[in-house]
């Protein structure tokens, strides 16, 4: 009987490794998290298993804390090396965000009520306590 070859397992790798390896969570048991949380689909489906096995050409949607990122695996990482080497794995495909530029107006100017008051306003608050006007000496 003659033993079948298997899909080639070193083309594949676990999902929370290889984001780990990738650089693109910190941690193996935070990506794990991330998994389990349902913050992560591969070719359009969520995964909630670390153990899932990602290969090369799946397209991975992630919901990190500060951005979302798509990416496509170009291959599995054999250890967690210097960015340089991790950004070797994935090819990014995230759309480029266009960034709000505000005016120096926008950036000189306050809602009212936040922040620290004005001296006019602190005039104001002075005004309404009751013997403001009567120092005493």
């Amino acid at each position: 009987m003659e033993k079948q070859p298997a899909s080639n397992p070193a083309s594949r790798q676990r999902l929370d490794k290889w984001l780990f390896f990738t650089r693109l969570i910190k941690s193996r048991s935070l990506a794990q998290k991330a998994i389990e949380d349902g913050r992560v689909a591969v070719n359009d489906q969520r995964v909630t298993q670390s153990s899932f096995q990602v290969k090369a050409g799946d397209v991975l949607a992630l919901s990190l804390d500060r951005r979302d990122l798509i990416v496509r695996v170009l291959g599995p990482g054999d250890r967690r090396g210097p960015y340089e080497e991790a950004r070797l794995l994935y090819d990014d495909l995230t759309p480029e965000q266009p960034k709000e530029r505000l005016s120096a107006y926008d950036l000189a100017t306050r809602d009212r009520g936040a922040g620290r008051p004005t001296k006019k306003e602190r005039r104001e608050t002075d005004r309404l306590k009751p013997d403001f006007d009567q120092r005493e000496d």
